[in-house]
Order: structure tokens, then C-alpha cells, then sequence
């Protein structure tokens, strides 16, 4: 059996292999968005294939919605090459429950896959089609925080985004800078209103998101690309609007086991691949099933049903940010953030696997959450923290069929540190006048930045997860040898003062020496890690 169009025409094969096929014409949902956009989506890895292209897969079965999305991917364009065009834009959800069973459906809601390449004239110009269709009515993003960021923590332009400024919109390669090339190609159309949806886990998001399209655009009106008329169109949130959103699906990298189930059920072609960006995808995508995504109802040009797909409700803004805040900043990501590291430092592959077998660490997780998250987290009214948090501890968690690593929850916590530990920080300082009753969030702090030494309890050295201040971190940190303390003076204080990266002093907020002390412990030699986590949870 082949993940195309023409090896899913064979039903009976499919069905005797428990996988369920779309219930709606693939072929006919695919030309009307090729005709037709309403829906583009930036950023198409595994986690917009299982949700985002689930929810609208879900949407074409009820008959709600009657065209698929358009793909388009800004920075790993071997994920077009190698996921989307051998397989005809089609997709394979794999459910995991924590019983072992699985779902398996694939997914036709993904009309087809552009490349957001100014040097493919082919692209660029299908590109610049769909956004002067005034049939769009939103685009959405899963391009990760650092697919926001313009500037370094020092306030520096990134290299690439510098190059954007000088060289205007036709010859951009950063995904705000095509975001704000694609925005001047519909308001040259006609001014059309548009909703631009950042679906990543950023603290207001989309604020996020209108702040670096409005800070590129600005360059170019001083560069003279652009006209104050344009700065208007997109400032105007009645106009071109940024909803904000709470998104949640936790969704580990492929499994080679889950594709060679696959191809033992006779699916051919399953195994993943490794892009040249180091991307790790494959065909299908697997994940949990909870989900969650809370959105700001706020559609200048129109909206699909969203409120019917699975795990979707959309709300005001302000309950938008208070389940955000509840997710990203308390109850799920910072658990993630803070014991994900760790974990990699204790050699353990399993983020489940970790929890389930070593009890300091999940005493550390719930201290993160229940002890330190929850009081001071505001009820969002459309989902209870409570209720929310003991999901997490009782079914997401301890899961291990989900395979997700500890290494994968390092992949960028550079660039989620401040909202997933920053914003409890500030409420205990706003709460208590300081944060100095906290434990277990420093502890987390001060675990990735032993993490950063790239060697493990044991003593042996290990590749790091991606993340852009990977370089000026270990740059930052390169002094210090792990078996000698002495080495550690104040390498840490540009760090946990930036407010860059953690968006506050944590030293003015009473808890950087008491992280200081903590990575003193950590770096003392082999099993020190261990040792401190024990003593501060214990």
C-alpha cells in the first residue's frame, strides 16, 4: 500500500490494516484551495499535520468545510521534497493512548506544499497567487518562538534579518520578512483583510507576531520598499488582524518502531528521514490524543467552523491569555522545560520513562506545577488548572507509548525560558515581593544551564539539542569544567540578569544566587546532579 492518491483508491486493503480513510473527495478539496485559498498554514512540520491538519481533516468529515489548507514551509524546504510531494501532500495520523492501542487515519486536508523561496520564481510567484486571493481569511503559524525573533539578546539584527532589511521584499529568506512581503502583495490586490493566527507556545503570541511584522515593515518604509499607507493597512487590527492563541498536543518526533509497524501492516515507505536543517519527520506523525487550542475569535475576513473541530473553542482575548498562561506558563511547558534538560544530564532518553522510574524527578515535575505553578495561576473559566494539571500527571505524562525525549524538550529553551519560567517569577515578586520561595523553578534554571556544559552526571560529553544562543551560551559558560567548582565565578550573572531571555533581573527578583549556589552543587563531579536535585526536593 502506497501514501498517494492512487495506492488509497484500494479501500479494502487499507481497511483490513485498521486505517481509516478520508471520508470526502482528497482531489476535490485540494483544487478548491488551489482556486480558492481561505486557509494557509507556515510552518509544516509534525505538529501542524496531526492538529492543525487533523482539526481541518476533522472539519472536511462533518461537511463543515469544503477545502483543504495551504501548505507552505519558510525554513526546511527538504520537508516539501522528501514528506509532501512522494506522498501526494497526503499525511498519517498515529494516535497513541497509554494503554499501547493506536488510531491510525490518513489525513487529505493538506491541499499542497509551496516553498516560501524569493530565489524560485515558480514559488515565489504561487506564493504572491494565494495571497491576493481575497478568499483567504487566515493564516496560521507553527514555526516555533524563534521563528518570531528579528533581534539577538544583545538587541543585535540576526545576520539573515539584516540582510532582509537591506534587500527588501523580493528577496527575503526569514519567515516574518515573506510574511511581510506576501502582507504588500494583497494590499497592492486590494487592502484585503486578513486574520494572521500564531499557534506557537509564546506568551501572547500573537502580540508577538504584530510586533515583528510591524518592526519589519517599519525598516522598510525607512529603506523606502514600502509606503506609510502600507504601515496602515497592517496596523490596522480591524483590517489585518493577530488573534491569540493557546495551543496543546504534545507530539514527540516520529518512531522508528511506529514505522515499521506500519510497513508490517504492508503501508510502504514509513521510515523517517533527517532533513539537511536536521529536521526528523517521516510520513506519518504520531501523538497523544488530549489537545487543546483556544483562539481569539477576531476574523476580519471570515473564519471556517473552527469552534467544531476537536479540542477548539474559540474565546476573547482575555481568556485566550489566561488559558495560554495556564498551559505555557504553569502547568504543562514549564514542567517540560524544567525536568527536559535534566533528564538529558541523567542519561535518560524518556521523558515518560524518567518520571515513571525516578521518583526526585517527579517530584520535581509536581512541584513545578502543583507547588509552585498552580498558586498563582488565574482560572481561565473555559478549562480548570486543576483539572488541567491532574490530566497531565495521571495520563499525559506518565505515557510512555508517546516515546517523546528529553532531548527533544531541549530543542530551544533558550528561547522559552522567560515565558515558561519568567511570568511565575513575576508573580511571586508581585505576590510575595520576591520569588525567593521558589524551588523547584530555579532548580530547572539552573539544570539547563548545567545541561549547556554538554557532560552528562557521569562525566561523558553529548551533542546538544539545536538552539539559536547554543553558541553564545557555551561561549558565555566555556570556563567552567564540571569536577571543579572553582572554575565557576560569575559566568552566570549576564545570563540570569538578562531580561532578554528571561524578561526580568532574576538577581532583583531575589532568586539568581540561590541558582548560582544550585549550579555550584551541580557541576561538583560525577553524580552531583543527582545528588542536588535530591536535596532540593526531598
Amino acid at each position: 500500500m502506497k501514501l498517494t492518491l492512487e495506492g488509497i483508491k484500494d479501500c479494502e486493503l487499507w481497511h483490513k490494516a485498521g486505517i481509516v480513510l478520508p471520508g470526502y473527495d482528497v482531489e476535490k478539496v485540494s483544487q478548491k484551495a488551489k482556486e480558492e485559498p481561505k486557509w494557509v498554514h507556515f510552518g509544516i512540520g509534525n505538529i501542524f499535520r496531526i492538529f492543525i491538519g487533523g482539526i481541518a481533516d476533522g472539519l472536511l468529515e462533518e461537511g463543515v468545510l469544503d477545502r483543504a489548507i495551504t501548505c507552505v514551509e519558510t525554513f526546511d524546504y527538504d520537508v516539501v521534497d522528501k514528506i509532501y510531494e512522494p506522498y501526494d501532500n497526503l499525511g498519517l495520523s498515529v494516535i497513541l493512548h497509554g494503554n499501547g492501542t493506536r488510531e491510525y487515519k490518513v489525513l487529505g486536508s493538506l491541499a499542497e506544499a509551496v516553498k516560501a523561496q524569493s530565489a524560485d520564481p515558480k514559488q515565489w510567484n504561487r506564493l504572491k497567487e494565494i495571497f491576493a486571493s481575497k478568499s483567504l481569511q487566515l493564516v496560521s503559524f507553527t514555526i516555533t518562538e524563534k521563528g518570531y525573533a528579528l533581534q539577538k539578546a544583545d538587541g543585535s539584527w540576526f545576520p539573515f534579518v539584516e540582510n532582509d532589511i537591506k534587500n527588501g521584499p523580493d528577496q527575503v529568506t526569514g519567515a516574518m520578512a515573506v510574511l511581510v512581503a506576501m502582507l504588500l502583495e494583497r494590499y497592492k490586490a486590494g487592502k484585503y483583510p486578513l486574520a494572521l493566527v500564531s499557534m506557537d507556545n509564546c506568551s501572547q503570541n500573537g502580540a508577538k507576531l504584530r510586533e515583528s511584522v510591524l518592526m519589519m515593515a517599519e525598516e522598510w518604509r525607512k529603506a523606502g520598499f514600502v509606503d506609510t499607507d502600507f504601515i496602515d493597512y497592517i496596523s490596522d487590527e480591524n483590517v489585518v488582524a493577530f488573534p491569540w492563541t493557546m495551543i496543546d498536543k504534545i507530539t514527540p518526533r516520529p518512531s522508528e518502531q511506529i514505522a515499521a509497524d506500519l510497513e508490517a501492516l504492508g503501508v510502504e515507505d514509513m521510515q523517517p528521514v533527517i532533513t539537511s536543517k536536521q529536521t526528523y519527520i517521516a510520513p506519518f506523525v504520531n501523538a497523544e490524543k488530549p489537545q487543546y487550542l483556544v483562539i481569539e475569535d477576531n476574523f476580519p475576513n471570515g473564519r471556517p467552523a473552527l469552534e467544531k473541530g476537536f479540542g477548539v473553542y474559540l474565546a476573547d482575548r482575555n481568556t485566550v491569555n489566561l488559558s495560554e498562561r495556564m498551559k505555557v506558563t504553569v502547568c504543562l511547558n514549564p514542567v517540560h522545560s524544567a525536568t527536559g534538560p535534566l533528564g538529558v544530564v541523567l542519561g535518560y532518553d524518556l521523558f515518560a520513562h524518567m518520571l515513571n522510574t525516578n521518583e526526585d524527578m517527579m517530584k520535581m515535575a509536581r512541584m513545578v506545577a502543583y507547588d509552585e505553578g498552580l498558586p498563582v495561576v488565574a482560572d481561565p473559566g473555559i478549562l480548570s488548572p486543576q483539572k488541567f494539571v491532574d490530566e497531565l500527571f495521571q495520563e499525559r505524562f506518565p505515557n510512555e507509548y508517546l516515546g517523546d525525549t528529553n532531548l527533544r524538550l531541549a530543542v530551544d529553551v533558550s528561547q522559552m525560558v522567560g515565558i515558561r519560567f519568567g511570568e511565575t517569577v513575576k508573580a511571586y515578586v508581585a505576590k510575595y515581593g520576591d520569588a525567593s520561595k521558589l524551588t523547584a523553578i530555579p532548580l530547572g534554571i539552573a539544570g539547563w544551564l548545567r545541561y549547556m556544559l554538554a557532560v552528562d552526571d557521569e562525566g561523558k560529553k553529548y551533542e546538544l539539542a539545536p538552539d539559536p544562543m547554543n553558541e553564545e551560551l557555551q561561549k558565555q559558560l566555556g570556563d567552567i569544567v564540571v569536577g571543579k567548582p572553582e572554575t565557576f565565578t560569575d559566568q552566570l550573572k549576564p545570563i540570569l540578569s538578562n531580561e532578554r531571555i528571561f524578561f526580568t533581573d532574576l538577581y532583583k527578583d531575589g532568586i539568581g544566587e540561590k541558582i548560582e549556589e544550585m549550579f555550584r552543587e551541580m557541576i561538583a563531579g560525577p553524580g552531583a546532579v543527582k545528588t542536588t536535585i535530591h536535596k532540593y526536593v526531598c
